[in-house]
């Protein structure tokens, strides 16, 4: 719940209590609320994308069962294992059948942390001998789109694009994503079964908690991994180069044109001291879904009627008043945000979001008003 207190001259408190609609998301360090949930369960375009079956995608060379057990009990031999009713009660917990690989792997250490009695050195070594922390038989769990929250705000932004050299498939999860451990550093560890164009089934993974979309790929399978433990799973790749995301602003992109290519998926205006900017160069962008714009940025906020297949809208108070009074809010919207900063009034967004929300029959945000006396003021 948001609040803000408005002292009247007399020293009367007025508490304004803004109690946050289901279809609004709690803003971000002040009053205002934050993303508009316009359709029921509305997802970003990067959250709703499933991965592309890849007919001919096959494990990798390097897969060696044998070799990779016998080299697992060389190294962990007191490591005690899972019996075969457990391996198949796991999959059918997951939904799905587990590749040779890791079958071997949790025959040789269902790595339970009884098991080690909290001995830190079996721990330790079986880090060493996998190359990363592995959870145990009864904890691995399928990476899909949930174990990525987002907010509508930095969600739009993204985008999830798999290019055809791509060894993993660029999402936010998949079904075929199973989390076996951590990197030691908070990044989950999987194996893939859903590869890209260039991958293998069955290779490793990486999920960098600091990035939402997309995963790095840790090696090309478990036998490989496992005959170089110590490898570095960081790919040092950069989302910020993707064609397909554009902030334009006085620091990066300083024009609209330049930004105005067919895979514009998303685009930001920013911090700019110019003139105000024009959509005539992004209107008819066939992938464009996303507009989130600093206040001053436009031009012509009528413009944004030519924007037929946006999802996200984010704007300034005095654009949204624009396109309200012509009746001009794109009705493509899945959510909405107003870009208000801490000196704007609570009340006033709050009454602009229930307008917006009040074009989708979506509940709006209620406020509660408590009256109190400070007393005199000094």
């Amino acid at each position: 719940m948001a609040f803000t207190v408005e002292i009247l001259p007399s020293g009367k408190a007025v508490l304004h209590l803004f109690d946050p609609s289901p279809a609004a998301e709690p803003g971000l360090g002040n009053a205002h609320p934050g993303a508009l949930l316009l359709a029921e369960g509305a997802l970003p375009e990067p959250w709703r994308r499933l991965p592309e079956a890849v007919p001919g995608a096959r494990p990798a060379p390097s897969v060696d069962v044998a070799l990779l057990e016998r080299t697992l009990r060389e190294r962990i031999p007191e490591a005690i294992g899972a019996t075969e009713a457990e391996i198949a009660a796991a999959e059918a917990r997951l939904g799905v059948a587990l590749p040779d690989e890791i079958k071997v792997l949790y025959r040789v250490t269902r790595a339970r942390w009884a098991d080690w009695g909290g001995d830190l050195e079996t721990a330790q070594r079986v880090f060493d001998a996998v190359g990363f922390e592995l959870d145990s038989l009864d904890d691995i769990s399928i990476a899909d789109r949930s174990c990525r929250p987002f907010r509508w705000e930095h969600a739009s932004m993204e985008a999830a694009v798999t290019r055809p050299d791509a060894a993993v498939q660029d999402l936010v999860g998949s079904p075929g994503w199973i989390v076996i451990g951590d990197t030691g550093g908070g990044d989950q560890v999987a194996v893939d079964l859903t590869p890209g164009p260039c991958g293998h089934t069955g290779q490793i993974i990486v999920l960098d908690h600091e990035q939402s979309v997309g995963a790095g790929l840790f090696a090309e399978s478990l036998t490989d991994l496992v005959q170089d433990p110590e490898r570095d799973w960081y790919s040092g790749r950069q989302r910020d180069d993707l064609p397909h995301v554009a902030w334009v602003n006085h620091a990066r992109v300083r024009s609209i044109g330049a930004a105005a290519r067919p895979e514009l998926e998303a685009l930001s205006l920013g911090v700019w001291d110019g003139e105000p900017f024009s959509l005539a160069p992004v209107v008819g962008l066939p992938r464009l879904r996303t507009l989130s714009c600093y206040p001053g940025t436009l031009a012509d906020p009528l413009e944004i009627a030519g924007l037929t297949g946006l999802e996200f809208l984010e704007l300034a108070p005095e654009d949204w008043r624009v396109l309200l009074d012509a009746h001009a809010v794109p009705r493509s919207l899945s959510a909405a945000a107003i870009r208000a900063y801490g000196d704007r009034d609570p009340r006033a967004i709050v009454a602009l979001a229930n307008e917006i929300l009040a074009l989708w029959d979506r509940p709006p945000i209620s406020e509660t008003i408590v009256d109190g006396d400070l007393g005199p003021l000094p």
